[in-house]
């Protein structure tokens, strides 16, 4: 028997089926009674998520603990919210028992996760603030709390509060908030709830307020209505904040969604802005990183790559591979390291004996 769970399964089911036609359709809604599917053979995609049920998703010393699902958001290149729906906050308790499971299990990096963290309570009455300060009075032990991707439209509804938290040890001084363009008629056509300079401001205030703090952005390049003077202003944004990190995304259409029914930007000019932007992001990127070369840093070790390297985290959350023997290093230990080199993407460092 074949199952197609996920997203997919929710906001395509027709199309599935039509390719398909016997497969057995999960939403995420459902995904706990999986193999309630596949042993009755029957679609499972009505419904809502129970969030009374919450099991940490562990692998070595990282964790993931959904605290929210769906968002608030009508963003209009978007299927997720198809797929996912309103928004379904976990209750603080329920996430509290999760972390504390994954700590037991032996995660010492634990994010919280959601589709757009910083809504997360809107529903029942609390706010993202709250859940953290909440997790770390009541869980005990080794670990560091790592948000999730927030809105900025959602941290702007939050964000002394926020920066309170971001300020805790046990918080990694890293958020990331996707941009999505700098030119606001074209924010407009995705439906973002914010302007170019309201998501300026707030990544300025975030710095100012949060020493060292790491911020990543998403950049989607070709959305209808992007002209070459919108590229480019989001291109001097990039240039301008300094990003940690940018993610680029050449804008695919996705069936049911409002941005798919305007006028398309030909996919070799996509191909071209996201080629001369990733050219920005890499050069930004080296250079906000070189600033770390030739200093220390206490290194949390998180986890190997796919290629064997042992990689570790720093307050801020920058990726760090370290350099040496794997028999030197532990998973969920911290070591003193000295910054050695770096590229755009990570540091590079040893540990001092």
């Amino acid at each position: 028997r074949i199952v197609v769970a996920g997203c997919m399964a929710a906001a395509q089911p027709y199309t599935v089926k039509r390719v398909a036609p016997k497969v057995v359709l999960v939403s995420p809604q459902n995904i706990v009674r999986f193999l309630e599917a596949v042993e009755s053979g029957q679609d499972l995609v009505l419904g809502e998520r129970d969030t009374t049920y919450l099991k940490p998703y562990v692998e070595g010393a990282i964790a993931a603990v959904p605290i929210a699902e769906g968002c608030v958001g009508q963003c209009t290149f978007c299927i997720t919210k198809i797929a996912r729906r309103r928004l379904r906050s976990y209750r603080a308790e329920t996430v509290v028992r999760a972390v504390e499971e994954a700590v037991r299990r032996g995660a010492v990096e634990i994010e919280l996760a959601a589709q757009d963290s910083g809504c997360y309570g809107l529903d029942i009455g609390l706010r993202l603030p709250d859940l953290v300060k909440g997790i770390l009075d009541k869980v005990e032990g080794k670990y560091v709390l790592r948000i999730g991707m927030t809105n900025p439209d959602t941290v702007l509804s939050i964000v002394d509060e926020l920066v309170e938290v971001l300020r805790e040890p046990r918080v990694y001084k890293y958020l990331h908030i996707p941009l999505q363009s700098a030119d606001d008629r074209v924010l407009r056509l995705m439906r973002r709830r914010y302007t170019y300079d309201e998501f300026r401001h707030l990544v300025l205030e975030l710095r100012r307020k949060v020493v060292g703090i790491s911020i990543a952005t998403d950049i989607i390049v070709g959305h209808p209505g992007e002209d070459d003077e919108a590229f480019e202003r989001t291109v001097r944004a990039v240039e301008e904040l300094q990003f940690d990190k940018v993610h680029i995304a050449q804008y695919t259409i996705r069936p049911r969604t409002e941005s798919a029914a305007m006028k398309q930007i030909p996919e070799d000019v996509k191909k071209s802005r996201s080629s001369t932007l990733a050219k920005v992001v890499e050069r930004v990127g080296l250079g906000v990183n070189q600033e770390y070369v030739g200093s220390l840093a206490k290194v949390l070790v998180t986890h190997r790559s796919i290629r064997g390297s042992i990689i570790g985290r720093t307050y801020n959350y920058k990726p760090v591979v370290l350099i040496g023997s794997e028999a030197s290093y532990e998973l969920g230990e911290e070591y003193a390291v000295f910054i050695s080199s770096a590229t755009f993407f990570d540091l590079r460092g040893y540990v001092l004996s």
